[in-house]
């Protein structure tokens, strides 16, 4: 199955009945570690949460999300169905989230301000936009690969390896890491106002 992308911008907070609803979905492990984050820091995973119930539905009529454990390194899987691989990554006010058949990672950022010595030191970036195009390749990468976060640098694809960049919304950069070279299928986006809508 190509991989399939899902996207939301997050142009508000949250609505109390819309955290509700949005919480009632998740695995009760995977509740209560979130219900233990701050308030604040909880709507971005939350909706990345829901869409991936989103997908998942869409793609394979699951009502609920199954068990999620996590490797060694951090990277969650579903222990009870290992054809299923999923990844998702969220950031100031928008999330991404990938389903396919393979290992896969996915990462999202906002463009803000990086300091000139960082964007040189870790990407020999010269603008935000560039530096973060570079990390949310590395970090998606690293997502995939399964192997956790190693030392921040640059390296050139290895054979098999394949990354596809994201225009995901303006002011962000998004990319796609997976060992298939089978194109992308489609991205889907949606808002606050439309993500409820459409389960």
């Amino acid at each position: 199955m190509p991989i399939e992308l899902w996207t939301a911008r997050l142009e508000r907070p949250l609505r109390e009945n819309e955290r509700e609803t949005m919480l009632t979905m998740l695995p009760p492990a995977r509740r209560e570690r979130l219900l233990q984050s701050p308030l604040e820091k909880q709507q971005e995973p939350l909706c990345a949460y829901f869409l991936l119930c989103l997908a998942l539905w869409k793609h394979q009529r699951w009502r609920e999300l199954p068990e999620i454990a996590a490797s060694r390194f951090g990277k969650p899987y579903f222990p009870e169905h290992p054809d299923v691989h999923f990844n998702l990554s969220h950031t100031k006010g928008a999330v991404l989230v990938g389903v396919s058949d393979e290992p896969l990672g996915v990462d999202i950022e906002r463009v803000r301000p990086v300091g000139q010595r960082m964007m040189e030191r870790f990407f020999h970036a010269e603008t935000e936009q560039a530096f973060f195009e570079s990390w949310v390749c590395w970090e998606a990468r690293s997502k995939c690969s399964g192997r956790g976060i190693g030392s921040m640098r640059e390296a050139p694809l290895q054979a098999g390896e394949h990354y596809y960049a994201l225009d995901a919304f303006p002011g962000y950069a998004a990319g796609v890491a997976a060992h298939s070279a089978e194109p992308l299928g489609m991205l889907h986006r949606y808002s606050l106002d439309n993500i409820q809508g459409a389960l």
